[in-house]
């Protein structure tokens, strides 16, 4: 049976920009905030290195925004740029004031350690130890769970956008996001939930490839709802494969932090030499993509499954000190990274491209907001610095939060929005389907849409994934509703937004490289599509 919900505000997602925003609101709104799973799940709390802000007295707003934009490779957009590293300071004390447990500098109570990662030319990263997105999870989910406001509903999946324009079944220039439709997964019903600002803040699209460091929700909900619902999506072409990804088949590619590189960690062949000097003067701190395409490189030059992360020259204390977390489960995989080096292959690990906002997270849509890995907001450019997400979740969640508090009253009535109609589908008795396609899409994907591509490469995607595209939606048009077909559908429409957007790019720039197009073109320009609609 279906139900219906109203809301001042409807959070998708509860990562760092979902949760932030539910904090950042005033007290007497209404919130309900929709989680996959359960809280805690999703990406935030997987993130290790921490988060980069101008932070030590040696630093500046400056060099911040030059270390952004040299490793957005000429795309980042420097008002962007600007707008999120002079609100870092503040952004970062507002965590701090939420109570995230920092790591202190050996034998202070005052200053905090602050590490350096790759591509960052001073110290600026503030972590908790090893586990810094765990910190800031942990923290923020227990601020929300005592806030009367917010209602937190798990294991809840966005189906799609309702729009003012889908109702009355035209465009007329005045479209405005009214809600969600929402699949409680634990009963299978579909719950209209009206509400008069929407955010989504829903992550990355990761699982779109084969190998990821991403937990199983990151299949681009927000990005590919927001396509569907009319708003443009930018620099799609822009995946960040993570270079060191723990090498085993239970692994589930483990993530070993940058940060082991910037503490010393050096990468070697399978006998032991060193490679990055060759690729980069700035070796292991160069850029991910750099360090990437590095080791893809030697990886496919030699026929090795693998390459190698050694930081065992180092004291054991000081490993077990500021990486426990790694260590501890690099243990439960048998490698004892105090002694040994530890194998590591690239994944995919960021989306830079998104739904594209402003400097207050709003969209093309009127009344809908993104924050976090599903939007673009500018900052990321062609390549996504080092630590620089956690800080942009935070920055535009709070921008959201502001924006949304000031807009007017609305006589938006919830009740008159249509409960969702499953009178013409079926329970489907070929859901082999949905497995069969979920498994083709990733691996093509990783095939030919991968670390280094081509024109040939791109256009055989391209036909694979249109193909997909009639047999998903045949299949959500004709039966009930899952989270794994919700969750394949959107998967399909990323795929094909990295893909044309990668087709569109006629040069190599940033993470975005092609043998088709080795060089760079001395203008930059971002990717921007628009969405088709009737």
């Amino acid at each position: 049976m279906a139900s219906r919900l109203s809301a001042d505000v409807l959070v998708v997602g509860t990562g760092a920009a979902g949760l932030t925003l539910a904090l950042s609101l005033p007290r007497e709104t209404n919130v309900y905030l929709i989680c996959k799973g359960t809280l805690g799940t999703g990406a935030t709390a997987w993130a290790q290195g921490g988060v980069a802000g101008v932070l030590d007295e040696t630093d500046s707003v400056e060099d911040h925004v030059q270390d952004t934009l040299g490793a957005g490779a000429g795309l980042c957009e420097p008002k962007a740029v600007r707008h999120t590293v002079e609100h870092s300071t503040e952004a970062i004390q507002w965590l701090v004031d939420q109570g995230v447990p920092f790591t202190f500098a050996d034998g202070s109570t005052l200053n905090y350690h602050l590490t350096q990662e790759g591509g960052h030319s001073h110290r600026r990263i503030i972590h908790a130890a090893d586990a810094t997105g765990l910190a800031i999870s942990d923290t923020l989910i227990n601020a929300v769970r005592q806030r009367a406001n917010i209602h937190i509903l798990e294991h809840h999946v966005a189906v799609d956008l309702i729009t003012r324009h889908k109702l009355r079944g035209a465009r007329d220039g005045d479209d405005q996001c009214l809600g969600a439709y929402v699949l409680d997964t634990r009963n299978d019903r579909v719950m209209t939930i009206g509400s008069r600002a929407t955010v989504l803040a829903t992550g990355g699209a990761s699982k779109v490839y084969l190998f990821t460091s991403n937990p199983d929700g990151a299949t681009g909900d927000g990005i590919a709802m927001a396509w569907r619902a009319g708003c443009r999506v930018a620099n799609m072409e822009f995946n960040q494969f993570h270079p060191t990804c723990l090498y085993h088949p239970r692994a589930k590619s483990f993530l070993i932090s940058e940060a082991v590189r910037g503490e010393g960690g050096l990468l070697k062949l399978p006998n032991g030499d060193r490679f990055m000097p060759q690729f980069d003067e700035r070796a292991e701190l160069a850029p991910r993509d750099i360090v990437a395409r590095a080791i893809d490189h030697e990886m496919k030059r030699l026929g090795a499954d693998h390459l190698y992360l050694d930081i065992s020259h180092r004291p054991a204390e000081f490993i077990l000190s500021h990486f426990p977390t790694i260590h501890k489960r690099c243990l439960e995989f048998g490698y004892d990274m105090t002694r040994e080096p530890l194998p590591v292959v690239p994944a995919a690990h960021y989306t830079c491209g998104g739904i594209r906002t402003n400097t207050s997270a709003r969209t093309d849509l009127k009344a809908l907001y993104a924050a976090g890995e599903c939007a673009y907001t500018g900052l990321h450019g062609a390549n996504r610095l080092a630590s620089n997400s956690l800080l942009e979740c935070i920055v535009y969640a709070r921008a959201a939060a502001a924006d949304i508090a000031q807009q007017p009253a609305s006589n938006f009535d919830p009740d008159s929005l249509p409960l969702w109609d499953e009178s013409r589908v079926s329970d489907s008795d070929e859901k082999v389907v949905i497995s069969h396609n979920w498994d083709e899409l990733r691996r093509f994907m990783w095939d030919y849409v991968g670390i280094v591509r081509t024109d040939k490469r791109l256009q055989r995607a391209r036909r694979r994934v249109q193909l997909l595209q009639k047999e998903i939606h045949d299949y959500y048009s004709h039966f009930r509703i899952s989270s794994d077909l919700l969750e394949l559908r959107n998967l399909v429409v990323v795929a094909e937004l990295i893909i044309e957007s990668a087709l569109s790019r006629k040069e190599s720039r940033g993470l975005h490289f092609t043998l088709t197009y080795p060089e760079t073109q001395p203008t930059p320009e971002i990717t921007v599509l628009t969405p088709d609609l009737p």
